[in-house]
């Protein structure tokens, strides 16, 4: 790729402000001052500016505890999205991995590796989305059955079934945990509404066998562990090789 580009990925700058960085001669390419900016360089190349050598990152993945009041989107002209969380500006193409209500809370992955995201979200890989509910009334063994052997939401669309955990009813709240395979729009929200159930508050724990990090506090990141990821592109190979993708 050439040079700049190079370097704004990186972070190293705007556009604009990498280029005025080589010409000024700031910039070396294997330790070899470099001034033109659309040399073309590879990831084996040492690159450094201001003698700080620049790696090339081709791929990023952070777990973001997602707090309520902020946009799943990558940019958004009136309100905050959840980029503007990740202070990290070495890429241009971070997006969430699948969407999270603006009141919701919660565990979201933000990448740019779209060959895993679209398995993470694919239906057919059946790979399980955990979310903790708080609902306004006592949530009863019918609509425990009806959501677990998948329901018709109000526009005709049936969901997969779920799993679902009762954690406590009390004075007219109810607390579960739901599992879902899918991630249509306002699921979860539109699913129990379909049982007369309202959520008053939603929150995902989990997507596969990725993990919400609770030592982070609300609107707060960190890359995901080598293991984490391992496990992550592993259970997606996994569930293509038991059948689920087919």
């Amino acid at each position: 790729m050439r040079l700049d580009k190079y370097l704004a990925d990186m972070g190293a700058g705007t556009r604009s402000e990498v280029k005025n960085l080589i010409k000024k001669g700031f910039v070396t390419v294997n330790e070899t001052p470099c001034k033109n900016a659309d040399q073309k360089v590879t990831e084996s190349d040492q690159i450094a500016v201001r003698g700080m050598i620049i790696s090339y990152i081709s791929k990023e993945y952070y777990m973001l505890y997602k707090p309520a009041g902020v946009l799943s989107a990558t940019r958004d002209k009136y309100e905050k999205t959840v980029l503007d969380l990740i202070n990290t500006k070495k890429r241009k193409d971070l997006f969430p991995v699948g969407r999270l209500d603006k009141d919701t809370e919660g565990l979201l992955l933000i990448t740019n590796d779209g060959d895993l995201a679209h398995s993470l979200l694919s239906p057919r890989k059946h790979i399980g989305k955990v979310y903790f509910v708080r609902l306004n009334g006592e949530i009863t063994k019918e609509q425990i059955y009806l959501l677990e052997t998948g329901i018709k939401l109000e526009d005709g669309v049936r969901t997969q079934p779920a799993s679902l955990k009762v954690l406590n009813k009390n004075e007219g709240i109810s607390e579960v945990e739901i599992t879902i395979y899918e991630g249509k729009f306002h699921q979860v929200k539109r699913m129990f509404l379909s049982v007369g159930l309202e959520v008053i508050y939603l929150k995902r724990l989990s997507m596969g066998n990725l993990v919400l990090d609770e030592t982070l506090r609300k609107g707060e990141y960190r890359v995901l562990t080598e293991k984490e990821l391992a496990d992550l592109k592993e259970i997606t190979k996994e569930r293509i090789k038991n059948g689920s993708d087919i």
